[in-house]
């Protein structure tokens, strides 16, 4: 069994993950926050009968883009070392798909 320590005093490496943690959890936390509130503002842009739903269809899909941004970033920790091969993958789906749709459309549309 391998203990690594970052400084050798037990107590000092006990408080800084104890630090770090607090600050994944504060972070965790405002963004469940963030979430909940976007959310809600979606539910009332479609109940709130003024807007045209030219408006509230692009907006609640930028809406969704932040919240899957929250949840890759936040929730599945992809902020953290170690997770930019998966993120490149990530990308790369997400560029290839916007290419098809934007490809797709136009050969539909012409």
């Amino acid at each position: 069994m391998t203990n690594q320590m970052n400084s050798g005093n037990e107590r000092v490496d006990l408080a800084y993950r104890r630090r770090k943690n607090a600050e994944e959890m504060r972070h965790q936390v405002i963004a469940f926050v963030l979430m909940i509130l976007l959310t809600l503002i979606a539910f009332a842009a479609v109940g709130y009968e003024e807007f045209s739903h030219w408006f509230v269809i692009p907006f609640i899909l930028l809406l969704a883009g932040v919240q899957v941004a929250f949840q890759l970033y936040y929730f599945m920790h992809m902020s953290h070392k170690g997770h930019e091969f998966p993120a490149l993958f990530m990308y790369g789906g997400v560029l290839v798909m916007l290419v098809l749709v934007w490809a797709f459309s136009t050969i539909v549309w012409w």
